[in-house]
């Protein structure tokens, strides 16, 4: 029995070890590494397409749909923040649910078969309120933001220890077979860096090594810090990155934000980013060997409730994003970066195994020219001229440039993609009235001015900064001081009136002088302090005084921010009394934090119904200050986006069922130039403006998920005074879809070219048109193939015109919720020989309701 027991025992012996084999060399293949190319995942180098995607800037409902639009849209990898301050509002308090839950965000980037970056931070900057950092990190005995200061490493290192553990216990690692394969430590820290000095090196070092030690089994990233100390790979943000390269020869050349516009602040344009300059900026970058590119935004979404930072960053955060605010894509800025995602794919192999080689092709035109050792070869065509076509030599053929421009070739010989080249349609959105939400039952409670409640308010000699009082849990904080005049005063006989001067650190101030509004006054972005002078109505004896002193948002970057202050600090002046001047600043001051409906949730569904509200004739004085609104609809049919239409309001914030949708404040942007954009030269913000002389902000995202079908609670609070009763729900869906396409033509305009293999081997042109689900192509607004010119909502017909356009395109496309139509004279017929032409399209996209009478 025992020789018999011995073969068996070393049998199983051998197959444990085996076994155990197995399992190492399985985790070792599974472990996430780098090379000089690229990211290297389960042994295999990749290109890798990102694109942002926000969790807390859109809801739980909308996850899926914006993660499988980004799989389609040609995207591998989802990439987040992680929001401190939502994650954890109070010391130990944590909170991951709704549109905080970070787990069930990355299960569904995973369920979509996508990877995912994890850029912890846990600073963030994101135009978000205080970078990201909770406010009570402030009060933190000791403590110094983003250096080498010990209390603030304590409370950073813990708060990325909960998530990476948490991460980790989810199995979310890519090691572990999920979807993270990059995490970020620290944010932009380069500037602040040299800032610090020695203790912002120290400070840099430290991090990276306490993130390196939390072993993740994934690389850890560094941006816009170029001594990040190995291991951690040091990338690129901005605008263009392609002169960017990485500390070391051996880590590969990543850029994690790419600009795909810019942000919006109150009283400012629309900042947008033409699709041609932020493709050919891309593949600027990856000609020159970048393999890993994240588009900041891919969706920006809406900064909800009081999340928005800067300050003065509005509520809305699409970010002129290939998704937008409301998870419609937008055309062609999305189909656009499709088709050039899936030429970057068609070389992907080549342009991981081997460096470029440049050729100069002329003075603005040059070649980079990939070959794997097996004799495969890729190739980009850039011109950098902004002004003309480019005519070059390459491999014994002739390619046409366009300007500003890089074409791709696979194989080194066919384009199948140019940067500049639009071929997909364009769409324009519109946010249409829904009828049945005219006339809304309102009712309207007013705000007592300076309440002072016991228990809530404090006294003081002096001014108090702002934020130390309300430690953020409101934007507003009163400031009431008296002043008493003797009826001798000199105004009071005929005499010029005083003069009230603030000197204020706030972002708004509402001046009340004996329970009247005196006036306001606003800052921006670059005026850090607001100056407030008027003439003070006065009257002997005990006059009120009281500031409204207003936040909008939190600063967001900057060295040693937490010491930035906010809030009415003075100096306030009474000019022209008696006396001469009188100084309020060291008086006694009350302060109460927030407002007296605040404290009374008005925004509640639990609360609004308890408080007296006026009703029916009563409201009709619609332009109060301080004043609450309220009322009730009923949830819209259909499945289109929501918002509402702030347009007849002022400022302050609004509520749907409790929830916040965020700040509104319709002040317009000024006069300035919004000229029709070219995507041609280098992309700055103050290029391509749209919204001149219109409200910053007029609509504001309502989310579906957030309504139940009937008897829907509508809060608002507005400042300064507006007609609530004007107030409307809209939905956002296209209605209007262009094409615009040039025909593929041997004969190439304004070129001599002696044979048909000098042109470019593209395929026939197709012009494909597409509405939303549940729309159909309705009509036809204008048609023409020849030489149109305009732009999508103005096209006009140009000097060659194929008369049968019209026609052509209504038989194929009305009707349907998509068509496809040749661009070629064989459709059209030839209406100039020896041009070539291109079809204009603008079509109208209607839903079944619309079209039934």
């Amino acid at each position: 029995m025992g020789k018999a027991f011995l073969p068996s025992t070393l049998l199983s012996f051998f197959f444990f070890l085996w076994f155990l084999l197995l399992v190492f060399l399985t985790e070792i293949e599974c472990t996430v590494k780098y090379d000089a190319k690229s990211i290297v995942i389960n042994g295999q180098r990749r290109i890798l397409i990102s694109g942002s995607i926000h969790y807390p800037r859109s809801t739980p409902e909308m996850w899926e749909g914006l993660i499988q639009k980004a799989k389609d849209g040609g995207v591998d990898v989802i990439q987040t923040y992680v929001f401190w301050n939502g994650h954890e509002p109070s010391p130990g308090n944590y909170n991951f649910q709704g549109r905080y839950d970070l787990v069930r965000f990355l299960k569904t980037v995973h369920k979509a078969g996508l990877y995912a970056h994890l850029r912890i931070g846990p600073y963030i900057c994101a135009e978000w309120n205080y970078g990201g950092f909770p406010v009570w990190l402030k009060y933190v005995p000791g403590i110094s933001f983003r250096t080498d200061n010990q209390p603030f490493k304590s409370a950073m290192q813990g708060f990325t220890q909960k998530i990476v553990q948490m991460m980790k216990n989810e199995s979310l690692y890519e090691p572990q077979g999920g979807p993270i394969i990059l995490s970020q430590i620290e944010n932009e820290y380069g500037p602040e860096s040299k800032a610090f000095g020695s203790a912002g090196h120290n400070y840099m070092d430290w991090a990276a090594k306490m993130a390196v030690g939390m072993q993740t089994g994934v690389p850890w990233v560094m941006c816009k810090e170029e001594d990040a100390p190995d291991p951690v790979i040091n990338t690129c943000n901005g605008v263009y990155c392609d002169a960017f390269t990485p500390n070391q020869p051996y880590k590969p050349k990543m850029w994690t934000e790419a600009w795909s516009g810019w942000f919006t602040e109150f009283g400012t344009t629309i900042k947008n980013r033409p699709v041609e300059d932020l493709a050919f900026s891309v593949a600027r970058f990856i000609q020159k060997g970048g393999s890993f590119v994240n588009y900041y935004m891919y969706h920006g979404g809406t900064n909800f409730g009081r999340t928005a930072g800067g300050p003065f960053i509005t509520t809305s955060y699409d970010y002129n994003a290939p998704i937008d605010e409301y998870g419609l894509v937008r055309e062609p800025k999305y189909g656009h970066l499709k088709e050039f995602h899936k030429a970057i794919k068609l070389c992907e192999d080549i342009l991981v195994s081997a460096d470029p080689n440049v050729t100069s092709l002329g003075r603005y035109a040059e070649a980079h020219v990939f070959k794997s050792k097996n004799g495969d070869c890729a190739a980009f065509l850039s011109n950098f001229n902004s002004k003309s076509f480019v005519r070059v030599l390459f491999n014994n053929m002739h390619y046409n440039l366009p300007p500003w421009s890089a074409s791709i070739l696979p194989d080194c010989r066919n384009v199948v993609f140019n940067t500049a080249k639009v071929g997909v349609q364009t769409s324009q959105m519109q946010m249409e009235e829904l009828s049945n939400l005219k006339s809304l039952y309102w009712e309207r409670y007013d705000e007592e001015i300076g309440s002072l409640s016991e228990g809530n308010s404090i006294t003081a000699v002096g001014l108090l900064e702002q934020i130390n009082v309300t430690r953020d849990i409101s934007d507003y904080l009163w400031y009431i001081t008296s002043v008493d005049l003797s009826p001798s005063e000199n105004f009071l006989h005929g005499g010029k009136s005083p003069i009230l001067t603030v000197q204020s650190a706030g972002h708004a101030l509402h001046v009340f002088i004996n329970g009247q509004l005196s006036g306001s006054s606003y800052g921006n972005r670059k005026i850090k302090r607001i100056s407030y002078s008027a003439n003070a109505n006065l009257r002997a004896g005990s006059n009120r005084i009281a500031f409204l002193s207003v936040a909008v948002g939190l600063p967001n970057s900057g060295t040693h921010y937490e010491s930035w202050n906010t809030g009415v600090l003075g100096p306030v002046m009474l000019h022209g009394l008696n006396e001469g001047t009188r100084d309020l600043s060291w008086q006694k001051w009350s302060y109460q934090v927030g407002l007296k409906g605040e404290s009374m949730n008005l925004n509640s569904l639990e609360s609004a119904s308890h408080a007296e509200w006026m009703k029916g004739s009563l409201i009709a004085q619609s332009e109060q200050p301080l004043s609450w609104y309220k009322a009730y609809f009923d949830a819209p049919t259909g499945d289109e986006p929501l918002a509402l239409d702030m347009g007849s309001m002022g400022k302050g914030q609004v509520w749907v069922n409790g929830k916040s949708i965020g700040r509104y404040w319709t002040i317009s942007a000024p006069n300035g130039d919004c000229n029709e954009c070219t995507y041609a030269e280098t992309y700055r913000t103050w290029k391509c403006q749209s919204g001149c002389g219109q409200p910053t902000q007029r609509w504001y995202h309502v989310p579906r998920s957030w309504l139940q079908p009937t008897r829907n609670l509508l809060v608002v609070f507005e400042e300064v005074g507006g007609d609530a009763m004007k107030i409307s729900l809209v939905k956002r869906s296209t209605t209007i879809i262009c094409g615009h396409m040039s025909e593929f033509h041997p004969l190439v305009e304004n070129w001599d070219i002696d044979s048909e293999n000098e042109v470019e081997n593209l395929h026939r042109p197709e012009m494909h048109l597409h509405c939303d689900v549940g729309q159909t192509i309705s009509a036809i607004k204008f048609a023409s193939f020849g030489k149109p010119l305009g732009t999508c909502g103005n096209f006009v017909q140009g000097s060659c015109h194929s008369t049968n356009s019209q026609t052509i395109l209504e038989k194929s496309c009305i009707g349907k919720q998509e068509c496809v139509v040749s661009v070629s004279v064989d459709t059209f017929g030839d209406p100039c020989p020896n041009l070539l032409k291109r079809a204009a399209v603008e079509a109208v996209c209607s839903t079944f309701a619309q079209l039934t009478p």
